[in-house]
């Protein structure tokens, strides 16, 4: 097995086009075309969990914060970055990280953080916008089934829990083909008049080439007609954040005795309580405080991240509860996620999660 076919199985999960503009995820050092050999994964790079992967065996770590932000002008070991691509360099070691692409996934990381508190009925905090497109083609109508099932194979037709959706129209093309052509239907040089079914559908707009590969190699004709349309709907499938109801509501310090518990804080910041009950609650791993606004105008009665300012607890304004549980231990559960989906799919290959605490903030 290659090590980009243990990749294509996170990217399943936490597509590239998910991240943000800022992010930097994906391959970050060595050549994936290599035979795996293990895999160990980790919240964060350092040498620690290199020298760990060393010792395991491992010629693949697969991390959720990138050790690769900004570009290297030089890599001669002058700090903790450099030193870490030469070591992964000198023995094969290939680095991968899933960081905002599976924060904003559906199943990736405020998904888990909801799981873990037992949320339900959950949903995405802030949908992507501008993220879809419609297609629209035309297909005659013996095979329009045969092409609707080929584009939705390839990630069309996905609409919240439902899949295969399209909208079907019977009408009647035309057209006259060239002395050059080689009709499906038709005489060269006549016009022909044919039943034909007008599909619409939607696709993330990362998925377009698949689709549209998926759509000219099933359509019966030498030159089918289509269109791409961008759409400015929100995307329900991708975005920042989560919300959810706790199966029963209970007061605050009740619930942030909860939250200490079940992530293992040994302290944990939090607004005033105001004795109201914890039901609705909004989450958002790693740094989400730019989320409150959005956990304010929802409703949401608590709002769960992992760092914050100063300034961001007055931005609240006893308006929700804001619970914030450190950066670091609101991503652990990454491990779990990155250990779940490749496991599931190679039952048996060498799969670790890093021993190494590579939280960078201690408490005493």
């Amino acid at each position: 097995m290659r090590i980009k076919e243990i990749i294509s199985t996170v990217e399943q999960l936490a597509p590239i086009p998910l991240q943000e503009d800022f992010d930097n995820s994906g391959v970050q050092v060595g050549d994936i075309n290599q035979e795996a050999k293990g895999v160990l994964i980790s919240i964060d790079l350092t040498e620690n969990v290199i020298d760990e992967a060393i010792s395991l065996g491992c010629n693949v770590i697969i991390s959720h914060h990138p050790l690769l932000f900004r570009s290297l002008k030089s890599i001669t070991g002058k700090n903790y970055i450099e030193r870490c691509v030469i070591k992964a360099l000198k023995n094969d070691i290939v680095i991968y990280s899933a960081h905002t692409n599976l924060d904003n996934a559906v199943d990736g990381v405020n998904y888990r953080l909801a799981e873990m508190i037992g949320l339900q009925d959950v949903r995405i905090l802030a949908p992507k916008s501008n993220s879809l497109l419609k297609l629209v083609t035309f297909v005659p109508e013996a095979h329009a089934e045969y092409v609707r099932t080929a584009l939705f194979n390839a990630g069309a037709g996905n609409i919240g829990n439902y899949d295969s959706c399209s909208y079907n129209i019977k009408g009647e093309g035309s057209f006259r083909a060239g002395g050059e052509a080689n009709p499906f239907v038709g005489n060269v040089g006549e016009v022909h008049y044919e039943n034909e079914i007008r599909i619409e559908t939607i696709l993330p707009k990362f998925r377009q080439p698949d689709v549209l590969r998926a759509l000219l190699s099933v359509h019966p004709y030498e030159e089918p007609a289509y269109d791409f349309y961008s759409l400015s709907n929100s995307w329900s499938q991708s975005g920042s954040g989560i919300v959810g109801v706790l199966p029963e509501p209970m007061p605050e310090q009740e619930f942030l005795y909860l939250l200490k518990d079940v992530f293992q804080l040994p302290i944990i910041q939090h607004t005033k309580m105001h004795n109201r009950e914890i039901r609705d609650v909004a989450i958002c791993g790693g740094a989400g405080s730019f989320l409150i606004p959005n956990a304010i105008s929802y409703g949401a009665d608590a709002f769960i991240t992992g760092e914050a300012r100063y300034n961001d607890f007055y931005d609240v304004e006893d308006k929700l509860l804001f619970a914030v549980l450190g950066h670091y231990e609101s991503e652990i559960c990454t491990k779990d996620i990155f250990f779940d989906v490749i496991s599931k799919k190679y039952t048996n290959f060498a799969v670790y999660k890093s021993s190494f605490d590579s939280n960078p903030i201690k408490y005493l």
